[in-house]
């Protein structure tokens, strides 16, 4: 009886302070990124804030775009450009309705991956002559633009399907599909007229 008694005290302290599990370090692996205290802690919060982040993106793009329009020199491009804008005002007040389908106040949070692709465009501009050239980074700017928009839309309806906000879903996929047809009709600009025009300026 006494040996089982031993057994048992043994295995109680083999089981007990011995196995306790180990104090958590204050101090995170190098490399670890610390997140904010407002950060997202689950997928409705990050769905959330995704949201804000293109709303954000889509309201600086109209003030864009017309600037792109602008220095365009093809009527071609010019005309794709300006019936954007006319889609990418009314992508907005539909982001407006997703935040409304899921019972939250429409809000915009700065997004800097926009903000670089933007000044990036602008960038372009400047180092460019106007023309066939100009236009052909105008487009190259454009399209980095949509795939980056087309792979915010996909997550972002990716998302909702998960969380099971099937209004959203079917707004963000109706803007996706705008903007997979967005860059193919920049492609058609770029490689009917505007890249070849610009390859001839190599020439002269």
């Amino acid at each position: 009886m006494k040996t089982a008694i031993k057994k048992t005290a043994d295995t109680k302290s083999k089981t007990g302070t011995a196995a306790a599990k180990p104090t958590a370090s204050k101090t995170a692996p190098k490399g670890t990124v610390k997140a904010k205290p407002s950060a997202a802690e689950g997928l409705r919060e990050l769905f959330v804030d995704s949201l804000k982040d293109i709303y954000w993106a889509e309201k600086a793009l109209v003030k864009a775009l017309p600037k792109m329009a602008k220095n365009a020199t093809s009527e071609n491009l010019i005309t794709a450009i300006n019936e954007h804008l006319s889609v990418t005002q009314e992508q907005v007040a539909r982001l407006e309705e997703v935040f409304k389908s899921v019972g939250e106040k429409a809000a915009a949070k700065k997004c800097d991956a926009m903000e670089g692709l933007i000044k990036e465009g602008e960038s372009i501009m400047e180092e460019t002559e106007a023309g066939p050239v100009r236009d052909a980074g105008i487009i190259a700017a454009s399209q980095k633009i949509e795939h980056y928009e087309i792979a915010t839309y996909g997550t972002l309806a990716a998302f909702a399907t998960t969380l099971g906000e099937d209004d959203a879903v079917l707004l963000l996929e109706k803007t996706l599909a705008e903007e997979k047809q967005a860059d193919v009709t920049l492609t058609e600009a770029a490689y009917n007229t505007i890249n070849f025009d610009a390859k001839e300026e190599d020439q002269e």
